[in-house]
């Protein structure tokens, strides 16, 4: 249930009305807009009667909220979500660009890969530390070692990194390292270490949607994260898996809108786990931008014939160049810009 307030109400009339809000043992989440302020109300709202909120002259209307999830819902925060991972804004009119190989391999390489990313134009570096593998024989990441040649790279470009938590177990050394932690999509539904990382983890979350999740699977997801205490939470479509076998999984462009019109939330979108071929990766991405996506992560190696993971789904840097000239263009046309 939400209360929708008429304009210009005073601090002290929205106190008032969270105070009522908390008399009812709900609790009460404000979200202030440029026009509208909203006071969310979360908990067993069955015993509350609207028309004793309605009386209020500061309150407009008041209405129920059917969807499971509250804290993600467009409902309870109409404009759109902007996210900081450490000085780069993800949301809004903010295009932000992602890349880096898929898993660290060595300092040389990680460094190599972001000054070419970051002469391209990416505002961010990705690279896997702790690898989660179908085949427990597969490469599983360098760990630790993984995370201190990634703050190298940064070091080294001031791009701040994106890497993947398997583990409540690591969550400080994240904390202390990562300036935004994705939780995989094998991981999206492992509501323990969602609550761990809500409760735990400082810095902005990216969830990547699972390999066969609905949308409201996937909001829900975030709202376990929201729910817990981080509120900044950005969406990751990579693809879903459908009875084609072409291709690694199928790019859901759709969404994009989807999630736009259910949620504040920013999304962007991964066309390089989404294909799993490498020339897929330049028309999902531009079709992704075009569609309206907030950001890109893509995979980036120099030499991806050799690489320990992933190796065929990844751009080489030259290419990688080429895709972003494409993409900042239609970024342009589209209102985003690359910052």
């Amino acid at each position: 249930m939400i209360i929708v307030l008429k304009p210009k109400v005073s601090k002290h009339e929205i106190q008032d009305l969270v105070e009522k809000v908390e008399s009812y043992g709900l609790t009460a989440h404000v979200s202030q807009g440029t026009e509208t302020t909203i006071i969310g109300m979360i908990g067993d709202v069955t015993k509350v009667d609207p028309k004793q909120l309605e009386v209020s002259p500061v309150v407009d209307h008041v209405m129920r909220v059917s969807e499971p999830y509250k804290l993600a819902n467009r409902a309870f925060h109409p404009e759109d979500s902007i996210i900081d991972v450490a000085g780069v804004k993800v949301g809004g009119d903010h295009l932000a660009l992602i890349a880096g190989p898929c898993s660290v391999e060595s300092k040389e390489q990680v460094i190599m890969i972001a000054k070419a990313a970051k002469a391209a134009g990416a505002n961010m570096l990705r690279g896997g530390a702790f690898k989660p593998r179908t085949s427990p024989y597969a490469f599983q990441g360098m760990g630790t070692t993984g995370l201190d040649i990634l703050l190298a790279a940064k070091e080294e470009t001031g791009l701040p990194i994106v890497s993947e938590l398997m583990s409540a177990e690591y969550i400080e050394e994240f904390n202390e390292k990562v300036d935004l932690v994705q939780i995989g999509a094998r991981n999206m539904q492992n509501f323990d270490l969602l609550k761990e990382v809500g409760k735990r983890c400082t810095k902005p979350i990216l969830l990547k949607r699972g390999l066969s999740a609905t949308y409201e699977e996937w909001i829900m997801s975030a709202e376990y994260i929201m729910a817990s205490g981080n509120p900044n939470v950005i969406l990751c479509e990579r693809g879903v898996r459908t009875y084609e076998t072409y291709t690694r999984n199928t790019l859901d462009l759709q969404a994009i809108p989807v999630i736009k019109r259910l949620t504040h939330l920013p999304i962007i979108i991964d066309p390089s786990h989404a294909g799993g071929k490498w020339w897929l990766v330049e028309p999902m991405a531009k079709a992704a931008v075009a569609a309206g996506c907030d950001g890109l992560m893509i995979e980036v190696h120099n030499d991806p014939e050799h690489a320990l993971c992933d190796g065929p789904q990844s751009l080489k840097p030259e290419k990688y160049t080429e895709l972003l000239k494409q993409v900042g263009e239609i970024a342009h046309i589209v209102g985003k810009e690359i910052k």
